[in-house]
């Protein structure tokens, strides 16, 4: 590196360094500092939201899996009327926002159908709703990848239609797809914030709450950044291992 580029170097390091400096002098991070008795509490009330946002998460993707599954069958049958039931559901419900989704299922759906709906399972209602119809078109695309002669084969041997989807079919197609289901599954915890809005104590939820006690947003909005972050690599690395397991089972 020659001098005029060690120059611009050093110049730059030194007003970061001054930035960051006079940053520290207004952050408060001793809100969420866990050496101190309020921080810890603070930190423990935040990731107490935790366990609701994954057995949110993961209730509503198990739901929008099965319904998109059920979904996805009509729009391969020869009826035509079983596919325009698929592509009208698909489409209409793809258009609706989440937030929008949301609010309606909890303020509208109890005036409708005269029933009583928690936040928790108005916000799974929702967001499996929503996540279904991509549900479907992620297992439509897988089953129409497979080849053909996968179906002559089982029509050879005499396997009926269900016995060929569920022994034959669905398994390629479920390896095919495994990543975008991964990915909904990711969107899902991300999603899952927006039913903070109804008052789920879930991990948004929570850092709004000690935002308006505490008045540090950026510290405590940098601990759910970071939460979100730690708690979607781990989904990511957990659907790349069973990515990895499905390709070892079917090369032996």
């Amino acid at each position: 590196m020659n001098r005029p580029h060690r120059r611009i170097t050093a110049c730059v390091l030194a007003a970061a360094a001054m930035t960051l400096a006079g940053c520290s002098q207004q952050w408060g991070w001793y809100v969420v500092n866990p050496a101190t008795p309020s921080g810890l509490t603070n930190l423990k009330f935040l990731i107490g939201g935790l366990q609701q946002t994954v057995l949110l998460s993961l209730t509503a993707i198990s739901i929008s899996v099965v319904a998109g599954l059920a979904i996805a069958l009509p729009g391969l049958a020869p009826s035509r009327l079983l596919r325009g039931f698929n592509r009208v559901f698909v489409e209409v419900v793809r258009a609706v926002p989440i937030l929008v989704l949301i609010l309606w299922v909890y303020y509208g759906m109890p005036q409708i159908m005269n029933v009583s709906i928690n936040v928790f399972w108005a916000g799974v209602i929702a967001l499996a709703l929503s996540d279904s119809a991509f549900e479907a078109e992620i297992f439509r695309a897988g089953i129409q990848s497979i080849d053909k002669g996968q179906y002559e084969a089982a029509h050879s041997v005499s396997l009926n239609y269900r016995d060929t989807m569920w022994f034959v079919i669905l398994p390629q197609a479920i390896r095919r797809i495994l990543p975008a289901l991964g990915n909904q599954l990711v969107y899902m915890l991300k999603m899952s914030s927006l039913v903070s809005v109804i008052g789920m104590q879930e991990l948004t939820r929570k850092a709004n709450e000690l935002v308006v006690t505490e008045y540090r947003p950026l510290e405590i909005y940098t601990v759910l950044v970071l939460e979100y972050l730690v708690l979607i690599l781990l989904v990511s690395a957990g659907v790349r291992w069973l990515e990895r397991r499905l390709q070892a089972d079917q090369g032996s």
